[in-house]
């Protein structure tokens, strides 16, 4: 009797210990790993974002794109009378329309600006596009005496036929255009100075009338169409935009876009800012400023569209020049100055880096300059990441990514998010595209985490993230995908973040 109780108790104690050892087994194949990553403090060049170099362009003496030239910039450049160097993804292009004031488009000039398209993208930069009739101020006895009418911009009839040319060239190119720039109308195409839109400077009416807004609102109108949905098109002024979307007789306290309505692809969430006078005045130069209206006088409402400004920005583009150093120390670093947080307020993703150097240079001297090159734009870099170990063929993959985005705004254009899984011995690729969107991982703290579709067959695999282009042509091309700011993860051949850990697939 006690031999078999105790033949009893051990079969017992085995059964337990076998329980046990299964319940560890199986908890030790789930158990998932954290990696953690060292943040880079190098400044190298991503897409859509930082310091632009400048070019232009006559319709009387073409000059064109040199792709051997763009892709330099992508290594340290100086540009004339700058006391910094900086690396580049974005080349601002003039088209100087001065020979078709009264005229369409020719078919020579239309293949031109098709061949400087297809420099960029050999290239591997994008493009900001602004078309204008001239860039001329001539001086005279006028008010303003610096520039007087007549100006020599085109009528609203010669500018809508040529964005009706220019449209299949913006369709066609979509993928090397960051954003376009409305230009057009007025000196520089910066919409002011103007003989046919309204002249709301001094040396004419001082405000804009009811039809000079109509007209403006067509031709906005007609470059939202011409351009692809997944394009953004800038405006000089914020007032623009409000009265865009909301009429003639909208107030500059109107509402900005909501997270809901950002990337929409709707006019609204498609209309950006560029501001060629950052930090030149305390309107920058007009930029903050209510225009009026026929029955509205022009008033300085500075507070009022700031505030609008910060508030849509969070999720349109924005970048634009320094134009003046009259407003130091105010355009300086901190402390006397507040370059770096107005950049961040106002979600900066691009600056001039050819002008004006008397204000950008201050930034080097005041020791702010290699955190602007670094932060604007987005700056993403890991932080830690959470994955599964050790997986059966049909189980989902898990992984969970804390990132953070240290650049004053987030990516103003939408690319695809992927997990690359890459089979040690065989050299296969899987790709599982992940459902977050880049546009939306906000300046500070961003927690991706998803369950992704298993069905790998058995062995080891290298986990990256890849966030490509989503333009079809260049999305295989490295120049084109997003680098985090890690040290040891970024693999130039492919373009591909290591992620530093391996999968192992029973």
């Amino acid at each position: 009797m006690k031999i078999d109780l105790l033949f009893l108790g051990l079969l017992l104690a085995a059964a337990c210990s076998s329980d046990d050892k299964g319940s560890q087994d199986q908890d030790a194949d789930d158990e998932p790993t954290t990696v953690t990553y060292v943040a880079s403090q190098d400044d190298f060049p991503n897409p859509e974002r930082g310091f632009y170099h400048y070019s232009d362009t006559r319709a009387s003496d073409y000059t064109p794109l040199d792709a051997d030239e763009l892709a330099t910039y992508r290594t340290p450049q100086s540009a004339d009378g700058a006391s910094y160097s900086v690396v580049s993804t974005l080349v601002f292009r003039y088209f100087i329309l001065d020979t078709y004031n009264a005229a369409p488009l020719g078919e020579s000039f239309l293949t031109q600006v098709r061949a400087d398209f297809a420099a960029a993208r050999e290239a591997g930069v994008k493009l900001i596009p602004r078309f204008t009739y001239t860039v001329t101020a001539t001086a005279g006895d006028c008010p303003e005496s610096f520039i007087c009418p007549p100006y020599g911009d085109a009528s609203k009839t010669t500018v809508l036929g040529h964005i009706g040319q220019l449209k299949p060239l913006l369709q066609e190119n979509a993928d090397v255009i960051a954003c376009v720039q409305l230009g057009f109308f007025g000196t520089w195409g910066e919409n002011y100075y103007s003989d046919y839109f309204g002249d709301a400077s001094s040396n004419d009416q001082g405000k804009l009338l009811d039809q000079n807004w109509t007209d403006r609102i067509e031709v906005l109108q007609a470059m939202l169409d011409a351009t692809p949905k997944n394009i953004m098109v800038q405006v000089r002024y914020p007032q623009f935009k409000q009265r865009h979307n909301d009429g003639i007789n909208a107030l500059t306290n109107v509402a900005p876009l909501t997270e809901t309505e950002a990337f929409s692809e709707t006019d609204k969430a498609r209309i950006g800012y560029h501001n060629d006078c950052f930090l030149a005045s305390d309107t920058d130069f007009g930029t903050f400023e209510d225009y009026g209206n026929s029955s509205s006088p022009r008033t300085s409402a500075t507070s009022v569209l700031r505030k609008y400004f910060a508030d849509d920005s969070k999720y349109v583009v924005v970048g634009g020049e320094t134009c003046s150093d009259g407003y130091s120390p105010q355009n300086d670093c901190a402390p006397a100055g507040k370059a770096e947080k107005e950049m961040s307020d106002l979600h900066y993703s691009y600056l001039n880096m050819d002008y004006n150097n008397d204000v950008n240079n201050d930034w080097v001297t005041g020791g702010c300059m290699e955190n602007i090159k670094k932060r604007l734009g987005y700056r993403f870099a890991l932080t830690s990441g959470t994955y599964s170990t050790t997986i059966m063929e049909d189980d989902e993959i898990a992984i969970k990514l804390i990132l953070e985005n240290s650049g004053f705004t987030s990516p103003f254009k939408a690319r695809p998010v992927q997990l690359i899984l890459k089979n040690t011995t065989t050299g296969e690729v899987v790709v599982r595209t992940l459902a977050t969107d880049v546009r939306r991982w906000f300046p500070g703290t961003n927690t991706i985490e998803e369950s992704l579709e298993g069905g790998l067959s058995a062995g080891t695999w290298a986990l990256y993230l890849n966030l490509p282009d989503a333009g079809t042509a260049i999305n295989k091309r490295p120049e084109y995908s997003i680098r985090l700011a890690n040290n040891g993860t970024w693999e130039a051949a492919t373009g591909y973040n290591s992620l530093n850990h391996t999968i192992t697939v029973e």
